[in-house]
């Protein structure tokens, strides 16, 4: 069992039976009053953020989790199938543990899956992936950068991302999954 005291950025912890990364952390000792810690955490499984005080000293169970890369293979009904590239030993997920990352999730791409023992809770993208443009808006002559101006195109995994007006439909572009946002072109 560890202590408040033990808390870091990136170390997990159950709190309220669920898991939470702890994002940020603030030991404060007021004038008054006895010490408590600060922290923002983030739940692993759904990714919402909550605030929570603790009391200095305050027991906490740290929970040691296993991060594996996993190629991502196919969907089948609300279930998504990836294959260990060590073992090649398939699990699936459903769609409520990868979250928003779903729409980003593009076949043979490799991620990082979080394991708690032998039981996957969720993923990881890489931070840029490259998608091939399936359907946009064909772009005007004169259409540049400059102008900042942007349209909506459909990319290879299902989702839309704005892009600048110059990319046309067979492009391949990168995005951040991070943010969901078109990076640049990349030539072939």
């Amino acid at each position: 069992m560890a202590t408040t005291a033990d808390l870091r950025n990136g170390l997990t912890i159950e709190f309220k039976n669920d898991l939470y990364q702890v994002v940020e952390f603030q030991h404060v000792k007021p004038g008054k009053g006895g010490a408590f810690v600060r922290t923002k955490l983030k739940n692993v499984i759904t990714g919402r953020v909550i605030e929570q005080t603790f009391r200095s000293g305050e027991n906490v169970d740290i929970i040691r989790l296993e991060a594996r890369k996993m190629q991502y293979l196919y969907v089948e009904d609300d279930l998504y199938f990836f294959m260990d590239q060590e073992t090649y030993e398939q699990i699936h997920l459903e769609r409520k543990q990868i979250g928003d990352d779903v729409q980003f999730l593009k076949e043979g791409e490799i991620c990082d899956v979080l394991f708690r023992g032998d039981t996957p809770l969720s993923i990881t993208l890489p931070y840029f992936i490259v998608y091939k443009i399936v359907q946009t808006e064909p772009g005007v002559r004169g259409d540049t950068a400059q102008g900042g101006a942007t349209k909506p195109a459909k990319i290879e995994s299902g989702a839309t991302v704005q892009v600048p007006l110059f990319v046309e439909q067979g492009e391949k572009i990168r995005v951040d999954t991070r943010s969901h946002e078109y990076m640049e072109r990349v030539k072939e």
